[in-house]
């Protein structure tokens, strides 16, 4: 959950210490000399905590008009509301709610309740789809898009408020300056997981003067500062979700290799979950740590579809702790569709029915996602032999 860096330091105190005290300056304390004559046993900071966690991030949430009309359709059979988004994401609910972290990208700003809606090029979105993100089993979600600003100040106040509403974590926008300086740092079963979000830019428009702290850009040095801080304060594991790249392109660009290889190199950041191209890209490993270059569209349906733009993946990793920390040993894909045929929704491929629709976006899919070699570094899909 989101953390002061004092709320942080006492989370991880607790957790490895089970009691927290400081020296002047706040610097933690010395630990105890264990009893050399063997009568007691030095305390086990890991006591509790998990070995090992899965992290699992999905793809571009982009709410169309025709997505919103679903919704209405769906809530006139399961009474839930005006508009009910629980059907369309009900498809990939058992793969979401398995994973200890799922994280999720909301693109778009989220409008009042009754509107009005909007399309693109303007997104403003129903606030209905936080109750459904958090029922399909979502912890988190990233907000920092080309899109943010869509809506303004307001748009981006509603979305956080949406989100806290459902118990969701969020990171790439705020709605005050200290809320901006807080790194979002989540408790996952005794483990600081730090989630960092950066967008290329928006669309145009300019943060507020005075408020350049309302959404994130992407900025190299900006996210080593705030993984910095997200580790003195608690933070074991950090993730990043960056809105970067070329539009329906599959191979990524230049500038996001270069980005990513300097992010993971140098450890700054763990783990890169990435959007904006709505189709799906490459992942590869950098050194021991990976990237996921495009996780496509998770939930969208343009006015033009082009086949790729309704492909995504979910990108799952464990991360197991050693003797060097937290690590991602095993990466894996599980690609989705969401399926245009009348109700519009969104199938975990690995799970649907056989059909030749479905073949086509496997078969595509495992040419993107492989493009860089990565089963080669164990990177591996549920039914690929």
């Amino acid at each position: 959950m989101r953390r002061t860096a004092p709320q942080a330091l006492a989370l991880s105190c607790a957790v490895v210490l089970g009691a927290c005290t400081t020296t002047p300056g706040g610097a933690a304390p010395e630990p105890a000399e264990p009893d050399r004559a063997g009568d007691q046993q030095a305390p086990d900071d890991r006591a509790g905590r998990p070995d090992s966690i899965t992290v699992l991030g999905t793809g571009d949430i982009l709410l169309h008009p025709d997505l919103t009309e679903q919704a209405a359709r769906d809530a006139s059979t399961t009474g839930r509301g005006e508009r009910d988004f629980r059907p369309l994401l009900a498809g990939v609910e058992p793969l979401v709610s398995e994973a200890d972290l799922a994280i999720c990208h909301l693109e778009v700003p989220l409008a009042e309740h009754g509107g009005p809606f909007s399309g693109w090029p303007s997104f403003n979105a129903p606030p209905e789809i936080a109750d459904a993100l958090a029922a399909t089993g979502y912890d988190a979600c990233s907000t920092a898009s080309n899109h943010t600003l869509d809506q303004g100040e307001d748009g981006v106040v509603r979305t956080l408020d949406a989100l806290d509403d459902q118990g969701i974590e969020h990171a790439g926008s705020a709605r005050t300056e200290q809320e901006a300086a807080s790194p979002t740092v989540i408790d996952v079963d005794g483990v600081g997981v730090a989630h960092l979000s950066y967008t290329f830019g928006f669309n145009g428009l300019q943060l507020p003067q005075g408020k350049e702290w309302l959404a994130d850009e992407l900025d190299h040095e900006a996210i080593v500062e705030e993984a910095a801080l997200a580790r003195e304060n608690g933070a074991e594991i950090i993730v990043a979700s960056l809105h970067w790249g070329r539009e329906f392109e599959h191979e990524p660009s230049p500038a996001q290799r270069e980005l990513a290889e300097r992010l993971l190199e140098a450890g700054a950041v763990d783990l890169i979950l990435g959007h904006h191209a709505h189709v799906v890209q490459s992942i590869d490993r950098v050194g021991e740590r990976w990237v996921a270059y495009g996780l496509g569209n998770h939930v969208a349906r343009h006015a033009e579809p082009r086949g790729t733009t309704e492909e995504g993946i979910a990108a799952r990793f464990e991360f197991t702790h050693t003797d060097d920390g937290w690590v991602a040993e095993t990466a894996e894909y599980i690609p989705t569709l969401v399926n245009l045929d009348e109700p519009i929704r969104l199938v975990d491929l690995t799970t649907a029915e056989p059909a030749p629709r479905h073949d086509e976006a496997l078969e595509r899919t495992d040419v993107a996602v492989l493009g860089d070699g990565a089963a080669e570094h164990g990177l591996t899909r549920p039914g690929r032999e």
